[in-house]
């Protein structure tokens, strides 16, 4: 991860004697290549919310995955996962995130290695230990399943094929590696699929070669990427194209039947980046497109360079044009909060959906006389509620057990751009306009968090924020509106601490 800092490490690092290394060495060697390792164990970068998510003592630099799909999405992928990664602390065992999955062999540096799983962590024992300031070329050689439960995210089966949803922390069960947004690396796809399916994901398409009755679609990102952000799609596909702002090169993925049908939603793309790189500047990435999945979800995704959106959303024909719209931009607004600049920790989630939310109304109050005073009161009349349930914008809740998204509630969307608009009033909009071009200027392709916000906008305000915006922030209560003292929050039930079921976006 050469352009981002890193979360929080952990400290703990499992240990072997010689001897021991040495005989699981000699296992793999003779193609023992399961042997158990007594011992391992699940880490993490010490992220509150995921506390075993990530993995501590290296920095991955780029992923290079190759899938195999026969044709049948209930079957699991053949795959192999290349990771090359700048070691930073002394390791005897390197953790890798991966869960729903069958690994078969395991490289370290081209030597067999062995490995076991203990929880959903591969862990691996490489032929000797590694120092730091060294590189590592893990690869790992495994399936990739795409059955399971419905949103349990990571693959999406699809009519015709499938998709990936791995927000928040499903892409360890789809590929191997450090599945935290705090560590991003680049990309590399190359998917093996029949021929008369069409293969699209994040970055460009590098080459395509076609085999017999197979083709491999070869695609790779410019800018490191989160691995939550992940996308691969594989179906029955036209994918169109046009032209964005600045010759930006515009790709929507849509299943064939339904090409002419989404046509007047998908050629609305260029207006709104136009009207994105108007408020906040030049989109940040090589490539935009709407990926238009013929599945139900529950929600939209703003995996990169390619948002997820169902089919639903645009042929339901019963949401105003406005509104479905407005979250077209939210997924796009996502390619500069939370795409581009990535949380340090889960917890920073609502400078994600915050931002998102902010500018899915104020796109609603520009084009389609939304307004969005309206909806911050709606918003603010909520907020103690909100709160209750599922904890203050930047201190959330942990999700409820074994439903992750269960993260995704209403405080971390309008109850996280209320604090945005807080803010605005409390600076002005000048300032606050200023605020948000420097924000994704001064991270871009990296990662930030809430200190860094508040630290950013007190030096454009010209004064120390901290305390005003610690109670929007972090309180239990929502402050005082300022501009708007007969604003008022209805108070949560007593004993209320249930979160609302989870938002229809991301």
């Amino acid at each position: 991860m050469p352009l981002s800092s890193r979360a929080p490490r952990t400290t703990r690092t499992t240990r072997t004697s010689r001897r021991l290394r040495v005989a699981l060495v000699a296992a793999a060697s003779a193609g023992l290549l399961g042997a158990a390792l007594p011992a391992a164990e699940p880490l993490g970068i010490g992220d509150p919310l995921f506390p075993q998510l990530g993995n501590p003592g290296y920095d991955v630099l780029a992923y290079d995955i190759a899938l195999t799909y026969r044709g049948d999405n209930t079957k699991p992928l053949d795959a192999v996962t290349k990771i090359d990664a700048q070691v930073t602390d002394r390791l005897e065992r390197i953790n890798l995130d991966f869960t729903h999955g069958t690994v078969r062999t395991v490289e370290v540096d081209g030597r067999p290695a062995g490995f076991a799983t203990s929880g959903e962590d591969l862990v691996i024992e490489p032929a000797r230990a590694i120092g730091p300031g060294e590189r590592v070329h893990i690869a790992v050689t495994h399936t990739s399943d795409p059955a399971g439960p419905r949103n349990a995210g990571g693959w999406v089966r699809t009519a015709d094929g499938l998709a990936m949803a791995n927000q928040a922390d499903a892409a360890h069960r789809v590929f191997p590696g450090n599945d935290h947004p705090a560590d991003k690396a680049y990309f590399t796809f190359r998917v093996t699929a029949p021929k008369g399916l069409t293969v699209v994901a994040n970055g460009h398409r590098v080459a395509r070669a076609l085999a017999g009755d197979t083709q491999t679609w070869l695609y790779r990102g410019d800018r490191p990427m989160a691995t939550e952000l992940a996308q691969v799609s594989i179906g029955r596909s036209t994918v169109v194209r046009r032209t964005g702002p600045n010759g930006l090169p515009i790709r929507d993925v849509v299943p064939s039947a339904d090409a002419d049908r989404m046509e007047p939603w998908l050629k609305r793309t260029p207006a709104h980046l136009e009207w994105m790189e108007r408020k906040v500047g030049r989109y940040p990435f090589e490539t935009y497109g709407v990926l238009v999945a013929d599945a139900e979800t529950g929600f939209e995704l703003e995996t990169q360079t390619l948002s997820l959106f169902e089919r639903s959303l645009f042929t339901r024909g019963t949401l105003p044009k406005w509104f479905v719209e407005s979250i077209m931009v939210h997924e796009l607004a996502h390619h500069w909060f939370g795409n581009s600049v990535s949380p340090r920790r889960w917890a920073d989630l609502w400078l994600n959906e915050g931002h998102a939310t902010w500018y899915e109304a104020l796109y609603a109050e520009e084009t389609a006389k939304q307004p969005l005073e309206r909806r911050m009161r709606q918003a603010y009349l909520d907020s103690d509620r909100w709160r209750a349930a599922g904890g203050p914008p930047a201190a959330p809740r942990p999700p409820a057990a074994g439903q992750k998204i269960s993260l995704f509630r209403p405080v971390v969307y309008d109850g996280s751009a209320l604090v945005l608009y807080a803010l605005r009033q409390e600076i002005g909009e000048d300032a606050f306009e200023r605020l948000e071009r420097r924000w994704v200027t001064r991270y871009a392709h990296g990662t930030a968090s809430t200190a860094d916000f508040v630290r950013l906008a007190s030096e454009e305000a010209g004064r120390d924020l901290t305390e005003f915006l610690h109670g929007w922030l972090y309180a239990e209560r929502t402050p005082k509106m300022p501009g708007h003292p007969d604003w008022r929050s209805k108070a949560p039930a007593k004993g209320a601490t249930k979160a609302p079921a989870p938002a229809a976006k991301r």
